[in-house]
């Protein structure tokens, strides 16, 4: 070994690494409070500032202080969690569910997702993913052989008040999308970043599809309980024929306010929970067991508590506080038709041509600027959109950024103060 070698990078790391995006910096950390205002108000990130129901973390308290609760689980999951998965969950999916073979339980809905494409994908299968997509479907799909197919919603904002309904899929293009190398398609619904529920109508569009193709179909339902205005949330899994090839994806988290606790859950055929097991044994083996008893306390509870019922208004306070304040600074946006995000239109944002910019964001799209620009003088962190694209879309989203209300309602009239500066740099 001759002295003074370089020795800092002796042995090459997969490709995958930059196909999934993994090594590029992501929006998260250019956004991360370290690099922002100490006082800057976080509306960008979606997790909460308020704890948990406080008999959802009694029941966390209580598993602790037992001895079984604090060693492994099943790799299925905790039985009364299953049970509770199963009791919840099958007046609204119209049929039984069998605890043994149609329920899993996963550290988080973000590793169930990974174990499902660990399961099912060979090298080069093809993923179609519905954009603006969550940011995490990429690399999970990637790191397991897969590769993307991106097909845009499009938005159609020219109305007075527009809807995140208004963001829709040009069914010809999706139908164009699909090679012989398609096995999965992703459907996200209620949407993040979007705010859209899917309509029935573009469900069973998107069903007849499936069934055509013979598609594999992952239905990302977290934001579940954050549905507004009245809108039909509708389970992929109850149309026709989709049982028989749909999981469904669910959060602890998004549900009851622990988005830290990573317990979710998949519900779908044996023949997907059987191999998505498998999988998901070899990548965790198991969920944190105390917190899988606390989540099960939750949904055993939920309904003779009107829970869900009650988190709605609460959200829904937050989200109109949120938006009167745009409303009042002249900030067009989509209203949510669920979820805690918003997507605002800050195309007109004027911001001076010298500002300082740092590099990380001079590289990117015009909303990473704009955002920046917003979280430095303003004091609001948001997210820009365009990072939910592919290189080839993402002026789609250049126009806006999402801001999510997931606050309490203090924290959001705060914020809502700060952006009414905003109307100084509108053009």
């Amino acid at each position: 070994m001759a002295p003074n070698a370089d020795r800092s990078n002796l042995i090459p790391f997969s490709s995958r690494l930059f196909d999934g995006r993994a090594l590029a910096q992501d929006v998260w950390s250019i956004f991360n409070a370290a690099n922002l205002p100490a006082d800057c108000i976080n509306l960008g990130q979606g997790y909460m500032n308020f704890p948990p129901p406080p008999w959802v973390v009694e029941a966390a308290d209580q598993a602790l202080k037992q001895t079984l609760p604090n060693h492994y689980s099943h790799p299925k999951g905790r039985i009364r969690l299953r049970e509770a998965i199963k009791n919840f969950y099958e007046a609204s999916l119209n049929r039984s569910l069998d605890v043994e073979t149609e329920i899993i339980v996963t550290s988080g809905a973000n590793e169930g997702q990974y174990s499902v494409f660990t399961a099912f994908l060979e090298q080069g299968d093809e993923v179609i993913m519905f954009e603006p997509f969550f940011d995490q479907y990429l690399p999970s799909v990637t790191f397991n052989g897969g590769k993307p197919v991106y097909v845009p919603l499009h938005p159609d904002l020219s109305g007075e008040k527009p809807n995140s309904s208004d963001w829709r899929i040009d069914f010809e293009e999706l139908r164009r999308s699909i090679t012989p190398r398609a096995k999965m398609i992703i459907i996200n619904t209620p949407h993040n970043p979007v705010g859209k529920v899917f309509s029935k109508e573009e469900l069973e569009k998107i069903a007849a599809i499936a069934e055509e193709f013979n598609l594999l179909v992952m239905s990302d339902e977290v934001y579940d309980c954050l549905v507004y205005d009245g809108k039909e949330h509708v389970r992929f899994a109850t149309l026709p024929g989709m049982w028989d090839r749909t999981v469904t994806v669910l959060s602890a988290g998004k549900a009851f306010a622990a988005t830290g606790w990573r317990v979710g859950w998949l519900i779908g055929p044996e023949y997907i929970i059987k191999p998505t097991l498998a999988a998901c044994t070899r990548i965790v083996f198991c969920t944190n067991s105390p917190l899988q008893e606390a989540a099960a306390c939750g949904l055993e509870q939920a309904r003779s508590r009107r829970f869900f019922e009650t988190q709605l208004a609460e959200y829904q306070e937050r989200r109109d506080i949120l938006l009167a304040a745009f409303d009042k600074v002249g900030l067009k946006y989509s209203l949510p038709e669920g979820t805690y995000f918003v997507l605002v239109d800050i195309s007109k944002l004027k911001y001076p041509d010298d500002y300082p910019f740092p590099e990380s964001v001079r590289g990117r799209g015009k909303d990473f600027r704009a955002c920046w620009f917003i979280a430095m003088e303003i004091g609001v962190s948001s997210i820009p959109v365009s990072e939910f694209y592919c290189e080839e879309h993402c002026s789609i989203g250049e126009s806006y950024a999402r801001f999510s209300f997931c606050k309490d309602v203090d924290t959001l009239r705060k914020a809502g103060e700060r952006l009414q500066a905003l109307a100084n740099y509108i053009s």
